[in-house]
This record gives structure tokens, C-alpha cells and sequence, in this order.
């Protein structure tokens, strides 16, 4: 059961990032504006950060540097819960949750590797 649960673990960490870097490369989603309302003249890491955001899902989908990339994961979802999303309401306070959850699954992937279904195998 252990090795399904890395797989099953890491599909259901990695498919949200996944998605939500599809959907932001694809339809051009207007993040820049979202990044500059907390972040002045940073917005031109809508790309990259949309970019990031693709690929990292996929390498912790398919288990390719899963510890390098759990960790710098972990560190995206703590950032942007808390500078973008805080305690503001109730709305912004459930996101800000669900990203430090998000974060401890991470921390939980980086210290115990990708299991066995994974390209890393460690």
C-alpha cells in the first residue's frame, strides 16, 4: 500500500499545479495584474511563475527531481498564501490554509522521497 500512496500522493499533489500552470500558459490568464497588486513592477513573472507552475506539477506527478522540486514547491505555496492571499476574510483565510497544507504535504514528499512508481525510484 505504501507505493500506492507515494503514487497516489504525488498525482494529487502535483495535479493541481498542473492544471493551474495549463490553464495560465494556455489562456493567457491575467496574472501580471495580480502579481503587481502585492508585488510592484514584478509583474512581468507571470510567465515564468505560470511556467513554474507546469512543469514543477509534472515532475512531481511523474516523480523526475521530486525532492528539489517538493521543496521548492513547499516554499511557492508558504509565499504566495501569505503575501497574496493572508487572513484578510474568510475566502482569503481558507486559501492561505489550503497553500500551508499544500506546503506540508510537500515537506512530507521532500523527506520521504517519491517511493517506488517514480522516475527518482528513491
Amino acid at each position: 500500500m505504501k507505493d500506492y500512496a507515494h503514487l497516489g500522493g504525488r498525482v494529487l499533489l502535483g495535479l493541481g499545479f498542473l492544471l493551474a500552470g495549463f490553464g495560465k500558459v494556455t489562456s493567457g490568464a491575467p496574472i501580471g495584474g495580480f502579481i503587481e497588486s502585492k508585488l510592484p513592477g514584478l509583474g512581468f513573472l507571470a510567465w515564468p511563475v505560470s511556467i513554474f507552475e507546469l512543469v514543477a506539477g509534472i515532475f512531481i506527478i511523474i516523480g523526475f527531481q521530486t525532492r528539489l522540486t517538493a521543496l521548492a514547491l513547499a516554499a511557492f505555496c508558504v509565499f504566495t498564501g501569505l503575501v497574496y492571499h493572508g487572513f484578510g476574510d474568510q475566502m482569503q483565510s481558507t486559501i492561505t490554509l489550503k497553500n500551508l497544507a499544500w506546503a506540508g504535504g510537500f515537506l512530507l514528499l521532500y523527506a520521504h522521497c517519491a517511493g517506488k512508481w517514480a522516475i527518482d525510484k528513491s
